[in-house]
Parts: C-alpha cells; structure tokens; sequence
C-alpha cells in the first residue's frame, strides 16, 4: 500500500529520532536512517533538506510535545512539585529526549530553534517570579536558577543512568523504582519551592 507524505515523514522522523539518540547527528548517516524507516534516502533530502535540518526538526517537535504533555493548560507554578514530577514521567516515556538533548550540547552548533526556546524558557522563569512574588514559592533562589534545577531533577535521571544506578543501587526497572524516584523529585521540587519564613525585623 502507498504511504502518504506525511506517514512517509513521520517514518523517517522516527527513525532519526532513534538514530541521533543513539549516536548524535554527526555519529549517524543519512543512509542509515533512511534504511531504519524503510525508505529511500533521497525522501529525505526531499522533505527535510539534510540531516541537520532533520535533527532540527526532530528536537524541536520532541520539546513542543513536552510542553503539551507537563502544561496542557499553561504554566502555572503553584504546585511546583507537580510540574517536575509531569516532566519526570515525560522523560519515562520518552529518555531519548534526554540523550537528544545531551548531544546537540556536545555537537558544537548554536543550540536548535534558540530564539523560540529562550522565548519559551523565559516564560518559564517568569511565571517562577510571579509565583515568588504571589509568596508561593520561596523568593531566596533566582527564578533561572529554580527552573533549571527542577528540570536537572526530573531530566539527570535519564541523561546519566548508570550514575542513578551506582548511587541509589537499584536499577531503572526494578519494582517501584520509577515510583520512588518520581516521589523524591516531587518533593525535592516542592522542597525547593518552600516559601521562605518571615525573617523581617520585629
């Protein structure tokens, strides 16, 4: 049967996606991600320009769909714990984000679609200071800072597994691990969040 343009699309991003997880844009071939989804190579010249372009685009929809999937509504930090631990389980179903994003660090390029992801982030950040202000999350840690800690405690799990395996002495799936580390960084976030206590003079 014939593939549609897009299923053919769909395909090949797929097929990047487990390609340039396991061995980054420069560690890949375009043939072997064209053989991968069972298509030839000159599709993706077609719909995607060249390899780069595919990485691009591959990162790019990886982190749009997180967003969807931790803030469908948008991003509202009053229960911040909540939100680090909607990330955690985004990276459960989904760790090749985390090497994904591991290698466009190592790949020596600006980082993909930088203008729209800073955007992104500093919404992000400000909606962290309007919580602080609002008094519901503590105000001593600077919102940028508070950010990249909460995503670090949901996202380091996947990035070094096996230092997460050496430290705690269990692995990823041994029964009701996921469980227990999912509860850790909950905390830990809502820990990180504690409003601060009144320390004005008297």
């Amino acid at each position: 049967m014939k593939r549609t343009v897009e299923e053919t699309r769909q395909r090949l991003r797929e097929a990047a996606t487990a390609e340039f997880a396991e061995h980054g844009a420069d560690g890949t071939t375009v043939t072997r991600i064209a053989a991968r989804a069972g298509v030839n190579k000159e599709r993706l010249y077609a719909y995607f320009g060249d390899k780069d372009a595919l990485f691009d685009e591959v990162l790019t929809e990886a982190l749009e769909e997180l967003s969807r999937v931790v803030a469908p509504e948008g991003l509202q930090f009053e229960d911040l714990g909540e939100f680090a631990g909607r990330t955690f389980d985004y990276y459960v179903e989904h760790p090749e984000l985390a090497r994904l994003l591991q290698w466009e660090g190592l790949r020596g390029a600006p980082p993909v679609s930088a203008p729209a992801r800073v955007a992104h982030y500093g919404r992000k950040v400000a909606a962290a200071a309007d919580a602080q202000r609002n008094g519901v999350i503590d105000s001593r840690i600077d919102a940028g800072h508070l950010m990249f800690m909460v995503i670090g405690l949901a996202a380091w799990w996947f990035s070094v597994p096996q230092l997460a395996s050496m430290l705690t002495g269990a692995e990823a799936d041994a029964p009701d691990e996921q469980t227990k580390r999912r509860a850790f960084v909950v905390e830990a976030a809502q820990r990180l969040a504690g409003v601060a206590p009144d320390v004005s003079p008297s």
